[in-house]
């Protein structure tokens, strides 16, 4: 690439911005908007059912007379009777458990959630026991509810009730603090606060049953969840041992939940990446990317796209484990899901330095990217429309003219026709660097780009509301297609040429954040925290 034309693409696009800052600009300004577009992947509270419960069908069916009755539970609630005082507890653990409107409520204005906390603190293990379940359900609702619960004092119960020597009540504390701090920062903090972290940990032994090692997971991504504000540094310090040894086990929704969790910690900016990176769970996670099951999988996917949203130093990690040697098969796989994820994280990739362009071209994935870009559902187009242009902005000549001799140029033209502004603007700017980097080829390429419509739409794009595709689409115009018109010294406004780029391109960031070798999985011995 000529002196003139390379000082034009750092005119044009990264005028005194780092990779590290391109890639942060995308991330801060993007990122929400794709996110809120996706469903919640892992929910953040969980009901208790009652299934199996014969008791159960009788009071839905009989739901009515049972809710006319909740003074009277309320009443005997403080029955110096044991038995009265299990059976009422165990009546309103039953209402509770229903599917179809729990009376959660009613239940609260009838003044029992004092009478359940009280219960958390007898000597009956049956009746801690019906208590918690009862109070994990009315921490399963709404805000309002959930807060109910802990303005009754529960919290500080629970975290005493997770060094029960009964499993049946540690585990429903450990369900009911899960929807506590699933509600949101607020109480997740709140929780952490009391140090709920080393009672929680202690738990992970290796005798621990299945379907509580699940529930303890589930808890620890509630406790990873959330970004505004993220979790406490010191909070993320203790969970990611333990992170490093569920990762490590068998069970599929163990890795599922244990995968997400580390995909929040990754959302959370390049502090807690390095976080996650020193911690040593890269090498574990990466091989995730080729598992038998599409969630690890999803889950994988957008932990590893996560961590490649923050520097070149560490994307480089996650690529010297052997990441792009999975994106093959990731970006032929059967689901459109995991092919946009797939093209995503390239174009976050793309968006690096040289050697990591060079590593996606020697990977053989710039025909894959270019086929998506050419015939995927537009979300997928999207992502490769920006894998390509970040190519062209971080790529040399010769990565440049690799993706031309790819033939990009058709595929790339018809996305200008898209009414989605954004895409517009990015497509511009590929062709745009595209041009600049053609040296001696410039008559070819623009021939490709006339011969497949893309000079007809870019001269549309002229009339364009958008005052940056208007000013993209004119510049060049007047600088590839108008012969004899262009003045090396001056543009067409007769402005200094790198005054008028800076005026004219806006500065469309370059990545956005979603969602090895084989180390040892041995998940058998004791994990001492």
């Amino acid at each position: 690439m000529s002196d003139q034309a390379a000082a034009r693409i750092l005119s044009f696009k990264n005028a005194g911005k780092s990779a590290d800052e391109m890639r942060r600009r995308r991330q801060e300004g993007q990122v929400e908007l794709r996110k809120t577009k996706r469903e919640e992947t892992l929910q953040r509270k969980r009901n208790f059912p009652a299934a199996g419960d014969p008791v159960d069908t009788e009071v839905e069916a009989t739901g009515k007379s049972a809710l006319l009755n909740l003074e009277a539970i309320v009443a005997n609630a403080s029955s110096e009777d044991p038995a009265v005082r299990l059976l009422v507890v165990q009546s309103a653990r039953k209402l509770l458990s229903s599917d179809r409107n729990p009376p959660i409520d009613e239940l609260i204005s009838a003044g029992m959630l004092p009478k359940l906390v009280s219960c958390l603190t007898s000597d009956d293990p049956n009746l801690q026991f019906e208590a918690a379940w009862a109070l994990t359900n009315i921490a399963s609702g709404t805000s309002s509810q959930t807060l109910a619960v802990v303005h009754a004092g529960a919290v500080p119960l629970f975290l005493k009730l997770l060094s029960s020597s009964h499993p049946n009540v540690c585990e429903q504390a450990v369900w009911a603090l899960g929807n506590i701090i699933g509600d949101g920062p607020v109480l997740r903090d709140y929780v952490i606060q009391l140090d709920v972290i080393k009672p929680l940990l202690k738990l992970l032994t290796p005798n621990i049953p299945l379907n509580f090692l699940r529930n303890v997971t589930w808890v620890m991504v509630n406790l990873c969840r959330n970004k505004d504000p993220p979790p406490p540094a010191s909070a993320i310090r203790e969970l990611l041992p333990a992170l490093l040894y569920l990762i490590k086990h068998t069970d599929d929704s163990i890795l599922v939940d244990t995968v997400w969790a580390i995909s929040y910690l990754t959302d959370g900016g390049n502090d807690q990446i390095e976080m996650v990176i020193n911690a040593e769970i890269v090498p574990h996670l990466v091989p995730l990317l080729s598992h038998s099951s599409f969630k690890v999988q999803t889950a994988a996917l957008r932990a590893v796209g996560n961590i490649v949203t923050g520097s070149d130093q560490q994307t480089q990690v996650v690529l010297d484990c052997g990441a792009l040697s999975h994106f093959p098969a990731l970006l032929t796989h059967p689901r459109d899901k995991i092919n946009k994820e797939a093209v995503w994280f390239l174009s976050n990739i793309t968006a690096g330095n040289q050697s990591q362009v060079q590593a996606v071209i020697d990977h053989g994935l710039v025909p894959l990217i270019i086929h998506h870009l050419s015939e995927s559902e537009f979300l997928t187009q999207k992502e490769a429309a920006w894998a390509i242009s970040n190519l062209t902005i971080n790529g040399n000549a010769e990565q440049v003219r690799y993706v031309i001799d790819q033939r990009v140029i058709p595929p790339l033209c018809k996305m200008l026709s898209t009414r989605d502004v954004q895409v517009v603007q990015v497509v511009l700017d590929g062709i745009s660097n595209i041009l600049a980097a053609a040296g001696d080829n410039l008559d070819q390429v623009t021939t490709a780009i006339e011969e497949c419509g893309g000079l007809d739409l870019i001269e549309s794009l002229q009339e364009h509301q958008n005052m940056d595709i208007y000013r993209l689409a004119y510049d060049i115009i007047e600088r590839y297609f108008n012969e004899g018109m262009i003045d090396d010294s001056n543009t067409a406004s007769g402005v200094a040429e790198g005054e008028h780029l800076g005026n004219f391109i806006s500065q469309v960031p370059t990545t956005f954040q979603f969602d090895a070798d084989q180390c040892n999985t041995d998940t058998t011995g004791g994990f001492d925290f």
